[in-house]
């Protein structure tokens, strides 16, 4: 279940309504620590996630706007009215969104509501890379050789990278999350290099200047928890292990790092200390550095982020404190109240970020309806789902983290295995089986890590289902009471109903499961619209469909031999139908474009697979599921009349 940490410090009551400037986990999360504090919680929601339960666990809830999120959640406008329609004394920011804006956080402070996060100083210095770097190598924190691209050629960055030599990084100053990034290996791909990150740059942050650094290989990316108040004292919690990232974007983080002993501790922390005074920072913040993997005591200055961190509950579970709570006690005017000598680090602590995404394809974003979610027991889990939830595609995909804690770290992190495998979310998917594949890996357990570790992993492929699995889904499926004398299972009147074999597509491809298996005995297990059983045993989940004798043979002779081309067109990702090439009963070939699925912002159109006839299941505006089946295109050999159809068509 959602927990929060025990208080750290008596009750605070001056604020008397805070607004909570944000959505999802981390929005129920202040959402809790404001409520053991009494005081009163304001949500804001779009249309897209007016029931969801950050709403309803909010003393109040105002709606912003419709769904995406520049017209709701990033409009600054629209969240000052409702903090003051609501008489919000304050608003906290969350991460993501307005958390690191700098003219939001001016916004609150002309308005008269007190932004619980740092001034707009120490945002607009930190939140510009080339700046940051300049602004804290002037108080001594080690910085990576480097230099802003700002107003320079492409002749006059390659004499300027030559001199800092490669490989090389390029990435966005203005922008975060991994976007644009390129490393450059040698001169000649540097060219290249440039026109992708500003391109990238330019798209996602509207600003295309570039930082150009050494790149350090076999880095580890350590953070230090930092908290300052308005008198002047900072302290640090601590250090994050990050290391483990795909794609730049973080996927299990734990503190403290394997690697920082105290000696360290004390130089990272002092750094990181270092460069929240030389802005005079008030309230959490988190300085990252790069630790070179071949030699650790060699560490750089990455950058600041102005905010809360999604893996703020690992330093939480170490040290005993409410890190929300403190934001309130700071922004209100409160001293910190402790000491770095009070700071001490007890345990290990370790989160895993479950998404909704598809590993098995390219980690591709999933959504859909939650349609039975059970957090694991045993372990602290900050979800943004409930049952019933709605997982879209108008914002990030994470819906929970799952975070572990023990003495020490072999045995957190075999506690946070064990809580992913008793984690139940059916209906969407997840990269759980992911993570605990990652966890599994035998560098991650010794702590032996690098930033790259992830991405030289070998592609994500689905485990074959186990008969059991199978065989719950199969019993899910049985008749109901009123179908039975259309049934075909044996059944009679006065007797006893037998279990049928039953064909399924599967993750893996298509499996049989026998009339006489057993069904696992911890098998959780639901159907959705569409037909697919979701099936959660054994510590793993898998949606599996049904197929008749015919479909099943078309799919493996598909998968056996190219030439045999399975017939039907699924939507790649879940999405809406923009458009239909052909109608229905047209003749087509190979190639030819059969329909449009827009998902993700972008346009997939789908092609006959084989020469045939268009069959379409959907109409325009259809909104369709991944994997959904949207369009067969027939043959000849589907016709049941065939000799070889007919083989394949027998009833079971």
């Amino acid at each position: 279940m959602d927990s929060t940490p025990p208080p750290s410090a008596a009750p605070i009551e001056r604020f008397g309504t805070v607004l909570v400037a944000n959505r999802g986990e981390i929005a129920r999360r202040v959402i809790r620590t404001l409520r053991r504090l009494g005081i009163r919680s304001v949500a804001v929601y779009s249309d897209a996630d007016a029931g969801e339960p950050h709403v309803r666990e909010a003393d109040v809830a105002v709606r912003i706007g419709p769904p995406p999120a520049r017209e709701s959640y990033l409009d600054i406008d629209a969240v000052l009215t409702a903090a003051r329609a609501t008489g919000a004394d304050a608003i906290h920011p969350g991460y993501g969104f307005l958390s690191e804006n700098a003219a939001f956080a001016r916004a609150c402070r002309e308005a008269g509501v007190v932004f619980i996060g740092p001034g707009e100083r120490a945002i607009e210095i930190m939140g510009d890379k080339i700046r940051a770097r300049d602004h804290v190598a002037a108080s001594g924190v080690p910085i990576v050789p480097g230099f802003g691209a700002e107003g320079m050629s492409d002749a006059e960055v390659a004499d300027r990278a030559a001199e800092v030599g490669y490989p090389l990084i390029v990435k966005p100053s203005a922008g975060g999350g991994g976007k644009g990034m390129e490393v450059v290996r040698d001169a000649a791909d540097l060219p290249a290099a440039l026109a992708t990150a500003r391109r990238v740059a330019a798209a996602a942050f509207g600003d295309d200047t570039l930082l150009i650094e050494r790149f350090v290989a076999e880095p580890r990316h350590i953070e230090v928890q930092v908290f300052a108040d308005a008198a002047g004292a900072v302290v640090h919690l601590g250090e994050r292990e990050c290391t483990l990232q795909r794609r730049h974007q973080k996927v299990i983080e734990e503190a403290p790092s394997p690697i920082v002993e105290p000696a360290l501790r004390a130089r990272l922390g002092e750094a990181a200390c270092a460069a929240a005074a030389s802005v005079d920072y008030v309230g959490a913040g988190t300085v990252e550095f790069l630790v070179s993997g071949e030699n650790p005591e060699e560490f750089f200055f990455l950058e600041m982020n102005t905010r809360l961190q999604v893996e703020h509950p690992v330093t939480e579970s170490v040290t005993g404190l409410d890190l929300v709570e403190q934001q309130v006690r700071v922004a209100q005017g409160h001293p910190l109240g402790l000491t770095q000598d009070d700071v001490r680090l007890t345990g290990w602590s370790i989160e895993a970020r479950v998404y909704a995404e598809s590993p098995e394809r390219g980690f591709l974003p999933a959504t859909g309806t939650v349609l039975d979610w059970r957090p694991a027991p045993a372990a602290r889990t900050d979800s943004a789902i409930e049952t019933g939830s709605v997982v879209g595609v108008d914002y990030d995909p994470l819906v929970a983290k799952v975070i572990a804690t023990a003495p020490d770290r072999a045995t957190a992190v075999a506690r946070l295995d064990a809580a992913l495998a008793d984690t139940v979310l059916l209906g969407v998917e997840t990269n759980i089986a992911y993570l605990r594949t990652v966890l599994a890996d035998e560098r991650v357990i010794r702590g032996d890590l690098d930033t790259g570790l992830l991405d030289r992993l070998p592609p994500t492929r689905p485990a074959a289902p186990a008969p059991a699995v199978l065989a719950a889904a199969r019993d899910v499926l049985r008749p109901a009471a009123g179908e039975l004398w259309e049934a075909r299972d044996g059944w009679r009147a006065g007797g006893v109903r037998r279990p049928v074999a039953a064909l399924f597509d599967t993750p893996a491809g298509v499996a049989e499961v026998s009339a006489d298996e057993a069904a696992a005995a911890d098998a959780v297990t639901v159907r959705d619209a569409h037909g697919t059983v979701w099936v959660h045993a054994g510590g793993a989940t898998v949606p599996v469909a049904p197929l008749s004798r015919r479909d099943a043979t078309l799919r493996r002779r598909a998968a056996a031999d190219p030439a045999h081309v399975a017939p039907a067109l699924t939507a790649p990702l879940p999405g809406t139908v923009v458009a239909l090439h052909v109608a229905d009963g047209d003749r087509v070939r190979a190639g030819d474009k059969v329909l449009t699925i827009e998902a993700m912002k972008m346009e997939h159109a789908l092609s006959a697979p084989r020469d045939g006839v268009a069959r379409l299941r959907v109409p325009i505006g259809a909104s369709v599921a991944r994997g959904e089946r949207v369009a067969d295109v027939e043959t000849p050999a589907d016709d049941p009349s065939d000799p070889q159809a007919q083989e394949a068509s027998h009833a079971h």
